[in-house]
């Protein structure tokens, strides 16, 4: 027998929290090794699986049964994933980083795929008989949402398919065994878009154009939703699978783009039609843009003139579209999620949230802005650019995760 509602409900919400504040913690950690100048390679460890996947799962667990008018098949899988993608993570980034023995690399991503295939089996179980997400758990005060609703619940298997793909096909890069698999099958930078670009912001875009309108208080454009999400579902694959390489690559970055571009134009439209402006919206809005600005530099490097050239325009790209974009949403969300103004300590308020997504915004833009530029240069300020910029972004992490913690403190995790 299940357990009962309420009990099952409490479970859901504690271990969705948890894995939100898990997160949070990443978030740090990510600004603080970027900071202290570990490799890509081993940060977008922190960024993509650490920071942003974390919140993806702990939000996909309380979000994605209602939108599909079901009830979670197991309450309790997040016990069980949540240490799985916590030590993985851990485990990677300390292999990918050179700290420790090179086997807690594979050892990482192994625990790290084995808490993805809890999620995805779980959340499979969960909508089996509802896949293409028909079923919208609609209510009849918001009938007129329910065509964008199905487009949106449609894009989840993708969601799902990407998280398994980019999950394996880490382990199998790590494990020397990419050579026995044809040549189209990604490795290394395009299993972090599949990743990146194919779960997380796919998702974003989904669970998105369900949650911001409702907030918002506005409806989105029905074409725009269509175009992204179309977009959104194709660029990821063939981005992957031609990373920097000929025609393939093309289309996938202009599909990407596409995507990026479009959600940023829809957000903002909607945010200007709204008459509910607050600091989570005012930051999703400053994500949109991000969104458009990642967009455009990845667009660079496969259509040309590329903005920039060379390790540093590729660390420019992946910290525009992990913390601009992926991050500066996530955060703005939480902002509605976790308000700020109901924290009791004088300290912690929407100007102290404000704060925080300000500095992370103009640390970003110092840091992209000295990479492309030429920051490496001396006698200059643009020398100072990057160092300059990660401060920026790692004051504004912590003083985000203060936030955060502080409504978590002061109203438990139930």
């Amino acid at each position: 027998m299940g357990a009962p509602a309420g009990t099952a409900t409490a479970t859901v919400t504690r271990w969705s929290r948890l894995f939100v504040a898990t997160g949070v913690g990443f978030f740090v950690a990510w600004h603080l090794a970027a900071l202290a100048g570990y490799p890509r390679s081993a940060t977008v460890v922190l960024g993509v699986n650490g920071f942003v996947l974390h919140v993806v799962f702990g939000k996909a667990y309380a979000l994605i049964p209602s939108y599909f008018a079901r009830e979670l098949a197991v309450p309790t899988a997040a016990v069980l994933h949540l240490p799985l993608a916590a030590l993985g993570t851990v485990g990677a980034f300390l292999g990918a980083a050179g700290v420790g023995p090179a086997v807690l690399e594979a050892a990482g991503l192994t625990l790290w795929l084995g808490g993805c295939l809890v999620f995805v089996g779980v959340l499979g179980w969960t909508i089996s008989d509802n896949p293409t997400g028909d079923e919208t758990g609609t209510g009849s005060a918001n009938a007129e949402r329910r065509p964008i609703d199905r487009i949106a619940n449609a894009a989840v298997p993708f969601v799902l398919a990407y998280l398994l793909a980019g999950s394996s096909l880490a382990l199998v890069g790590v494990l020397g065994l990419e050579g026995g698999f044809p040549a189209f099958v990604p490795a290394g930078p395009g299993v972090t878009h599949l990743l990146a670009a194919g779960t997380a912001a796919l998702l974003v875009f989904a669970v998105g154009f369900r949650l911001l309108p409702r907030l918002l208080v506005v409806s989105p454009s029905r074409p725009l939703v269509v175009t992204v999400l179309a977009t959104g579902v194709m660029g990821p694959a063939l981005l992957a699978a031609d990373l920097h390489g000929d025609w393939l690559f093309r289309a996938g970055a202009t599909l990407q783009a596409t995507a990026l571009a479009g959600f940023g134009t829809a957000y903002g439209d909607m945010f200007r039609r709204s008459d509910r402006p607050r600091v989570g919206g005012r930051t999703v809005l400053v994500a949109a843009a991000f969104a458009v600005l990642a967009a455009l530099l990845g667009l660079s490097f496969a259509l040309g003139p590329a903005l920039g050239s060379g390790a540093a325009a590729f660390d420019a790209h992946y910290r525009l579209a992990v913390g601009g974009f992926l991050g500066l949403t996530i955060v703005g969300v939480t902002y509605y999620f976790y308000p700020p103004g109901i924290a009791t300590s004088r300290f912690v308020d929407d100007r102290t949230a404000g704060a925080a997504a300000a500095a992370l915004a103009v640390g970003l833009v110092l840091e992209a802005c000295g990479l492309l530029l030429g920051a490496g240069g001396s006698g200059t300020l643009l020398a100072l650019a990057v160092p300059l910029g990660r401060t920026l972004s790692t004051v504004g992490a912590v003083m985000y995760a203060t936030v955060v913690g502080t409504v978590f403190l002061e109203r438990g995790l139930t």
